[in-house]
């Protein structure tokens, strides 16, 4: 029998942690309505990143991140993180996927929904992948009034 999985709560703060400050640097405006644009060039093509500020209030922000494949169909698109900022406590959490239904922090297996048992854990870790790579390689991209 499978043991069932238990949380790293240390772990999960840790990168909570990260991963405000990944995107405090990347988005010091968080007002809302404020968006950016990163794009990503690879070898497959090139990836674009939106981070827009949805909602701000005293104690939290919510960001949604989106993710577009240059080259990918638009039936084939990569799911919108909906992320939450504490800012007293400095730490940032993917709340849910899309279609806006919030994340447990940990699932049954099997589930009805198919959901990982440590799903929570697996998409905070896909945001800090993502927010280091607009960090590292990222290029902002801006549009230019004529």
């Amino acid at each position: 029998m499978k043991a069932k999985y238990v949380p790293d709560l240390t772990r999960q703060m840790a990168l909570g942690q990260s991963n405000y400050l990944r995107l405090y640097k990347l988005l010091p405006d968080l007002t809302a309505g404020v968006r950016r644009e990163f794009e990503l060039a690879s070898s497959r093509g090139h990836q674009r990143i939106r981070l827009e500020v949805e909602e701000e209030f005293r104690y939290t922000s919510t960001v949604v991140m989106g993710v577009q494949e240059g080259h990918a169909s638009p039936w084939l698109q990569s799911p919108e993180l909906v992320i939450r900022l504490y800012h007293d406590a400095r730490l940032a959490e993917v709340v849910c996927a899309r279609r806006r239904r919030q994340l447990s922090g940990v699932y049954p297996y099997p589930n009805p929904q198919m959901h990982q048992p440590d799903e929570k854990r697996q998409l905070n870790e896909f945001l800090g992948e993502w927010l280091n790579q607009c960090l590292s390689y990222g290029l902002e991209t801006q549009k230019v009034l004529i």
